[in-house]
Parts: C-alpha cells; sequence; structure tokens
C-alpha cells in the first residue's frame, strides 16, 4: 500500500510517522483460502485428464496412486512449518491450517476412489482386502486421524477443547508414521521412492526432538 505525494506531505505535517510494518494486502483467511483452491490443481488435473482418456490404459490407478501421493506430500509439508520458524527464522503458520486440510481432502479422495471406485463399496470384497493386505489397515488408520484432526481445526473447535486440542494435534505425528508404513507396504517390489519420503518424514520428525538454547539473563 503506498500514499499519494499529497497524504505522504500531509503526514509530515500532522507530525504522523508511517508504520515500519507494512501490511499484508490480503487477509489471513484470504491466503489460506487461495493456497487450499491452488492445492486441489493437481486433484482437478487428474479427474479432467482422466475424463479425457489421458492418463495412460488404468486412468483409476493413476488417479489412486497420485491422490495418496499428494496426501502424503501436504503432510509432509505441515510438518515442515514449525521447523521453518524454528531454525530458518520463516514463519509459515499461516498456512499450516490449509496444508493440512489438503492432506486430508487428498486422503479422503484415496480413499474414495479405493472404496467407491474400485471396489465399488463391496463390503465382502472390502473385507477380504483388510484381511490379507495389512497396508490397507495403516492408511486406514491414517485417514481416522485425519479426519479428526480436521473436524478439529476450527477456531470453535480449538476454544472448546482448549488445552486438550494441542495433545490431541500431536496425533499427526503417529499418523505420520503410519502413512509412511502404508506406503512402504502398497507396493509388492521394490520402490525407492517411499523410504526417501519417509526419511524426509523421519528427519522432520527428529528436528522436533532437539532441545531448544536456554535464554540466558544478566
Amino acid at each position: 500500500m503506498t500514499l499519494s505525494p499529497s497524504a505522504a506531505s500531509s503526514g509530515r505535517s500532522s507530525g504522523q510517522r508511517p508504520s515500519g510494518r507494512r501490511r499484508a494486502r490480503f487477509s489471513p483467511f484470504v491466503r489460506q483460502v487461495f493456497l487450499y483452491l491452488l492445492g486441489l490443481i493437481p486433484a482437478v488435473s487428474d479427474i479432467v485428464r482422466g475424463e479425457m482418456n489421458a492418463l495412460g490404459p488404468n486412468p483409476v490407478s493413476f488417479c489412486l496412486h497420485d491422490f495418496g501421493l499428494w496426501a502424503f506430500r501436504f503432510l509432509l509439508l505441515s510438518l515442515a512449518v514449525s521447523p521453518l520458524r524454528r531454525f530458518a527464522r520463516r514463519d509459515f503458520m499461516v498456512y499450516r491450517r490449509p496444508l493440512g486440510l489438503l492432506a486430508f481432502t487428498y486422503a479422503a479422495l484415496h480413499v474414495v476412489f479405493y472404496v467407491g471406485v474400485t471396489r465399488h463399496f463391496d463390503g465382502r470384497v472390502l473385507r477380504g482386502d483388510f484381511t490379507t493386505r495389512p497396508f490397507l489397515i495403516f492408511g486406514m488408520l491414517t485417514f481416522l486421524i485425519l479426519l479428526v484432526l480436521s473436524l478439529t481445526s476450527t477456531r470453535k473447535a480449538i476454544m472448546m477443547l482448549g488445552r486438550r486440542w494441542t495433545r490431541l494435534h500431536k496425533l499427526v505425528y503417529p499418523a505420520m508414521c503410519l502413512a509412511c508404513i502404508h506406503f512402504a507396504l502398497a507396493f509388492k517390489t521394490w520402490h525407492v521412492e517411499p523410504f526417501l519420503y519417509a526419511a524426509l518424514a523421519a528427519a522432520l520428525l527428529a528436528l522436533r526432538l532437539v532441545p531448544r538454547a536456554e535464554v540466558r539473563t544478566s
């Protein structure tokens, strides 16, 4: 926001000093909504390309994998916000909520595509899958945790839960671990990709164990 010459001169004549901190052009809420909508672009792109038969011979499998991957990525990004503020002095806390909601949104799409599109909500088939493919249990546990965290991410929920809200949202750490296990076990053959993501997750979680330096007072 800039002042016109006349406004600036009137400000100086009245003895007012310009604020040393420039006001943000958009409110935190607008920035959060913008980031969330921006984060939905990969999902929209996948669905549109799938309808246009541009995702190869198995578009459902492509979307299923891609949605799960984006859920993992946004969960990693949400966990990176606090270490960035602490160690790099970069404050992106305003974006942590939409990043977490994006992680849940893509996880929900991942589950819906699996349960609805590939299994057609067939309970018998799903029971067989969960008894013979253990990685699905880890994935479902991750989704249920993200569901709880997303439902309690509102200001009203924060006020209602009080101090319990902080303890509840520490469930994001076991959710990250469960997601790593789900990703690693999802492949029948060796893939390096899940372990690269797991290494990033381990690094972000390990940074939280670094003790804070004590502030010395003279």
